[in-house]
């Protein structure tokens, strides 16, 4: 009922050890944006990652070096399109989102909230948690890459981070 023999138990204490550190190593060699949530594909490696992870502790159909091998073909994988989407515009434009504005000075832009399925009391609570009271108050706010809302408090002098910003 709790287990069938005390190999698998010591197979899974054993995997689980040598893959957690396997992937610690991995994710060193592989740098920091290895788990970053910068946007949609880090996370999906992120999860990938994890996933792996667990399908190499809990399948005895999947050998350690062979999830070993997956761990650094995903590090390597999310490295290239990094270095590729620095080096070619074309390339970057394909795997990643442009942020999106969604309010400016203190209005929504409902075409852009439509096209990004952002409804207005999801702006309002990101507005919220920035700690601003009143819609009139604020700046902009961006959906950005990785899905969070950022708000930016009005101000008197133009927004000049909204230069890469989809409007």
């Amino acid at each position: 009922m709790f287990f069938d023999n005390l190999h698998g138990l010591a197979r899974v204490v054993i995997i689980s050890v040598l893959t957690y550190a396997s992937l610690v190593l991995v994710i060193r060699l592989a740098g920091k944006r290895a788990l970053a949530k910068l946007n949609a594909f880090d996370l999906v490696v992120t999860v990938a990652l994890g996933s792996t992870l667990a399908t190499v502790l809990l399948t005895k159909d999947v050998a350690f070096v062979e999830g070993l091998l997956a761990f650094a073909a995903l590090a390597l994988l999310q490295w290239l399109v990094s270095r590729l989407s620095i080096a070619w515009p074309l390339f970057r434009r394909l795997v990643r989102s442009q942020p999106s504005l969604l309010l400016e000075n203190g209005d929504l832009r409902a075409a852009a909230m439509a096209r990004e399925r952002v409804t207005a009391g999801e702006i309002e609570s990101a507005v919220r948690a920035s700690g601003i009271g009143r819609m009139e108050d604020v700046g902009a706010v961006v959906l950005e890459t990785d899905g969070s809302l950022s708000v930016i408090p009005r101000d008197d002098r133009p927004l000049t981070i909204l230069s890469n910003v989809r409007r």
